[in-house]
């Protein structure tokens, strides 16, 4: 049975830098550390580790919301895509992103909740810092 990721992390920017820098491929590399391939547009792919992690651009609310298909490498060839929603809102001291990740195969479920805070929230912390 597919399951649902749900994590908060707060970050040292504005709401409207962090995701700017999701959505810009050099910046997005910088701070996974790997070539991210990336685009502020509806319908644009997503790839990054290598085609590790492939997707599919699939709404956005500017400044606010990315919706976007996401899939491991990982993933059985039966396994549908999963769906990432990231909500960006400013705090006090920051920006706040909530994460909405849908359709995780269970298979996949511990190694996706880890991963996002090894490859993306730990390293963005330091990228900001």
């Amino acid at each position: 049975m597919p399951c649902t990721i749900e994590q908060t992390v707060h970050l040292n920017a504005p709401a409207s830098e962090l995701y700017a820098t999701y959505l810009d491929p050099k910046r997005h590399s910088a701070v996974v550390g790997n070539e991210v391939a990336i685009s502020a547009e509806a319908g644009a792919e997503f790839r990054a580790f290598g085609g590790v992690l492939t997707g599919e651009i699939l709404a956005l609310v500017t400044d606010r919301m990315i919706v976007q298909s996401w899939r491991s490498a990982n993933f059985h060839k039966e396994n549908l895509d999963s769906i990432l929603i990231l909500k960006f809102s400013d705090t006090e001291d920051g920006g706040r992103i909530d994460l909405i990740h849908t359709n995780v195969p269970d298979h996949e479920t511990e190694d996706v909740t880890a991963g996002w805070k090894k490859f993306y929230w730990e390293p963005w912390a330091k990228y900001l810092n």
